[in-house]
């Protein structure tokens, strides 16, 4: 039986994009694909891990028949060899919406600082040369990330206070531009790049599904990623010997098969350490979207969709 069409917005309202967020594995996929169909649209990538060809199973990109069903724009078109950046995406976005010839883009993804950039804009950092990123990660090897968040914050006490401890890639990032410019992080961030959404009417839904539940799919998707060729993928990145620092190297589930593939952890404990990463990341973007994104997001139940 079909399905009625999904009631978004009153007649004579149509939102210049609607817009999809929501926790890893809640079903985000498959709403922004119907609404495409319904709608006349194009479902568009907000995740920063979809963008890279290398991991189409492990971060559960749509397949191809499902890309065939429904246009999909900035998914898989990036190189893991390359650092893509906030920057790169709001760019890519703008280009892709001024071609859109009046279909309706749906931008479907996990990444906050992905739909900040739309509507917010971003901040230009300035490039960092490569012999000053290459002097920065190798003091950088061996060593704790907590450890590196202590010398930022010495250094560059404000830009440290924005950053988790543990966040390995953007504390990097901080001392590297510190090192390279020898100005703290945070000021490159007062003149932000306009939004290619900014201004606009838009439809903004946030999927919120049990908690409970959410952690059972996350078990058990990386479970079926696994039966899908998720290894076989990770193997063939592996075999690229690219910095462990990039983004792809760094994808949930990666660092832990990697370490399998090394001969370093069982694949049991590689598919436990990838389901907790992932189930921690989904705790976060709970959080981070109740904190940061305001009340113009409707929370909604993907069950009641």
């Amino acid at each position: 039986m079909r399905r009625k069409a999904l009631p978004l917005w009153e007649a004579g309202e149509r939102p210049a994009a609607v817009l999809i967020a929501g926790p890893t594995a809640s079903g985000k996929s498959a709403l922004a694909s119907r609404i495409a169909r319904e709608h006349d649209g194009v479902v568009v990538n907000t995740d920063s891990m979809q963008v890279y060809a290398d991991l189409r199973v492990l971060t559960a990109r749509p397949d191809p028949a499902e890309e065939a069903a429904v246009p999909h724009r900035l998914y898989g078109h990036v190189d893991g060899a390359t650092n893509y950046s906030l920057g790169h995406f709001a760019r890519d976005a703008a280009a892709l919406l001024d071609g859109l010839d009046g279909r309706l883009p749906v931008f479907v993804g996990g990444t906050g600082l992905y739909f900040k950039a739309l509507e917010q804009g971003f901040s230009e950092l300035p490039p960092v040369p490569e012999e000053i990123r290459a002097e920065i990660r190798l003091r950088a090897e061996g060593r704790a990330t907590e450890a590196l968040h202590a010398d930022l914050a010495q250094r560059d006490p404000e830009g440290a206070a924005r950053l988790r401890p543990s966040d390995r890639m953007r504390v990097m990032r901080a001392l590297e531009i510190l090192a390279a410019t020898g100005r703290p992080i945070g000021s490159f961030y007062g003149d932000p790049v306009p939004g290619p959404l900014a201004g606009r009417f838009l439809h903004k839904l946030f999927l919120a599904p049990d908690r409970a539940l959410l952690r059972e799919r996350i078990d058990a998707r990386f479970r079926a990623m696994m039966t899908a060729g998720a290894l076989d993928e990770v193997a063939a990145l592996r075999e690229r010997r690219l910095d462990p620092m990039l983004p792809v190297m760094r994808a949930h589930g990666v660092p832990g098969l990697i370490a399998h593939l090394n001969g370093s952890m069982s694949l049991e404990d590689a598919i436990i350490r990838g389901q907790a990463d992932t189930r921690a990341y989904a705790k976060r973007q709970f959080t981070w979207f109740r904190h940061q994104m305001g009340d113009a997001w409707r929370w909604i139940d993907p069950e009641a969709c």
